[in-house]
C-alpha cells in the first residue's frame, strides 16, 4: 500500500503461502481480511481494516489469530471489537477457533489509513 495505509501481516502457517489459492479445505487469508471489513469503529463508522487497525492475521489449521489495535489504549470499544472479529471471522467457512491479539505495539498512527479511508474522511 505504500507510504500510505500499511497492509497487515498475513501469514498462513499450514505450509500455504499468502496470496496464494488455498487447498481445499483450508481457509483463505482473502476470506478472512473480507470478514474483518465487517469490524466497525463506532465513532468513526469505518471498517477496522481501512483504518489500518488489524496488525495481522495468522492461519493455522482451523484457527485464525487476528492481531489487531485500537487508535489509543484507553479506547472503550476494546471488548466490543474482540466480540465483532470472533464473530466475523468465526463465519468464515473451515474457522473453528478465532484468537484475538490486542497489541499497541507499534502504536497506530492516522498513517496506517487506506486512501480510501483517508477520502472518506476528507484527510
Amino acid at each position: 500500500m505504500g507510504e500510505q495505509g500499511q497492509e497487515p501481516e498475513v501469514a498462513p502457517t499450514d505450509g500455504g503461502e499468502a496470496g496464494q489459492q488455498p487447498a481445499s479445505g483450508q481457509i483463505a487469508v482473502e476470506d478472512v481480511m473480507d470478514a474483518l471489513t465487517h469490524v466497525i469503529d463506532p465513532e468513526l463508522g469505518l471498517d477496522f481494516v481501512e483504518l489500518g487497525l488489524i496488525y495481522g492475521v495468522e492461519i493455522d489449521g482451523s484457527t485464525v489469530r487476528v492481531t489487531y489495535t485500537l487508535t489509543a489504549p484507553g479506547c472503550p470499544i476494546g471488548p466490543y471489537v474482540a466480540e465483532q472479529i470472533e464473530e466475523f471471522v468465526g463465519e468464515v467457512e473451515g474457522v473453528e477457533r478465532v484468537e484475538c491479539q490486542l497489541t499497541f505495539d507499534p502504536p497506530w498512527t492516522p498513517e496506517r489509513i487506506s486512501e480510501d479511508a483517508r477520502f472518506a474522511l476528507g484527510l
